[in-house]
């Protein structure tokens, strides 16, 4: 493992160019701060901010607008140590087809070291939160989707019911969404916690939860202006298995009409998978990276969890299996920073540019010095000879890992 968060400051500023070049290190927490300070802002953040901008990238991390693409494609410019230690600058007009790969690069082709990030005028956002009929929704798609700038949607599994959350630019001073200590701490969090934990022995609770919870805590209009980050950010409760896909935007009714009927049917059964909800809807714009899930598209990101009530485990792993079947059904491509059944042959048919990534990794990194189990175990070929070193040579323990891995 290599721990970069000492690599944290701010190497350039490019006022009129609105850009800023930090060492990669950089957490996306600090790097609101540094920005807002030189009153800049990135045009669209996810839900949490806590990885360094490097590793961000690296997966196609990504907010939510059709407008707006993922953090990766509002690179303009990095720095990458290579597998045999060699430095290489790299944006647009320099060994373009290395900067295509590594702003999402899953750490395959060398260490990144520093980046220029495009960024806009810091503004604030003007957040509207509404309740709304999932039918309404799938059937106005496109509509909906348009509607702000920034659309995102969660759906609460077992009922027709979801939440649309739109954001747009705002020249409003800052009013903060107001927490109410009893409705969202103690029932929102440390009650509902405690619910999912009983309903590990009782899951046909579950479907009453979300129900329950929609009506006493969802079933009303939110507005709100603040700092753009602090819009996009919201907290993520406690822990949880969460899996996401994204398939082309126009597929994105359908994916979930699917789910829900596979879902319901479930419910009906005594035995029957009961879900947590939200499942969480995004957008992000097509990109020319090539790795990136919204590579040549348009994409929905679909992301569905299951909560682990004071980190017990729950079972997730039939729902996973029939979601990621829907989602490859529809051309889905799995969010890299999560854990998936997609592998080399699959990523082939997948991603236009796949095997020259794959012929890149081979040249940045010929001895194999960035080769970890993901890695091996999702880029390489099979016959790959470090693919087959690994597994002739593995043992117990290699297996345990693997497979805790793979099954996460």
């Amino acid at each position: 493992m290599l721990n970069m968060d000492k690599m944290n400051r701010v190497l350039a500023h490019d006022a009129y160019g609105c850009t800023l070049t930090v060492e990669a290190g950089v957490r996306l927490h600090q790097l609101h701060l540094m920005l807002q300070q030189r009153g800049m802002a990135l045009s669209s953040v996810g839900s949490i901010s806590d990885q360094s901008i490097a590793g961000a990238i690296a997966t196609a991390t990504h907010g939510t607008g059709m407008e707006y693409g993922d953090l990766s494609s509002v690179i303009t410019h990095l720095v990458i140590i290579d597998g045999t230690g060699r430095r290489h600058e790299c944006d647009g007009g320099g060994e373009r087809d290395l900067f295509d790969a590594a702003r999402c690069g899953l750490g395959a082709l060398g260490i990144v070291t520093q980046v220029t990030v495009q960024c806009e005028p810091a503004f604030n956002l003007h957040a509207i939160q509404t309740p709304e009929n999932l039918d309404g929704i799938l059937d106005n798609l496109r509509e909906v989707v348009y509607s702000a700038e920034h659309v995102r949607f969660w759906w609460f599994p077992h009922t027709d019911d979801a939440v649309v959350w739109r954001a747009n630019r705002t020249t409003m001073a800052a009013q903060p969404a107001s927490e109410s200590f009893l409705r969202d701490r103690m029932y929102g969090f440390h009650y509902y916690q405690l619910q999912l934990y009983k309903a590990r022995f009782t899951p046909d609770d579950i479907p009453r939860l979300a129900r329950e919870h929609f009506d006493n805590r969802f079933d009303r209009r939110i507005e709100w202006v603040d700092d753009s980050y602090k819009v996009f950010n919201f907290d993520c409760l406690f822990p949880q298995y969460v899996n996401e896909w994204a398939v082309p935007w126009e597929s994105a009714a359908e994916a979930l009409r699917q789910l829900r009927i596979w879902i319901n049917s479930e419910a009906r059964k005594p035995k029957g998978v009961r879900v947590h909800f939200p499942v969480e809807v995004r957008f992000v714009k097509d990109t020319d990276v090539w790795l990136s899930p919204a590579y040549g598209q348009t994409v929905c990101y679909i992301g569905v969890i299951m909560y682990r009530p004071y980190h017990k485990s729950v079972p997730y792993k039939k729902y996973w299996r029939v979601y990621e079947d829907i989602m490859r059904t529809l051309g889905g491509r799995p969010h890299w920073a999560k854990a998936h059944k997609m592998f080399y042959y699959d990523f082939v048919n997948l991603y236009p540019r796949f095997g020259d990534f794959v012929e890149m990794r081979k040249r940045c990194d010929p001895n194999g010095v960035f080769v970890n189990d993901y890695i091996r175990r999702h880029i390489l070929p099979p016959d790959h000879p470090l693919t087959a070193a690994r597994d002739a040579g593995k043992g117990e323990q290699g297996h345990l890992l693997t497979l805790e891995t793979a099954n996460l």
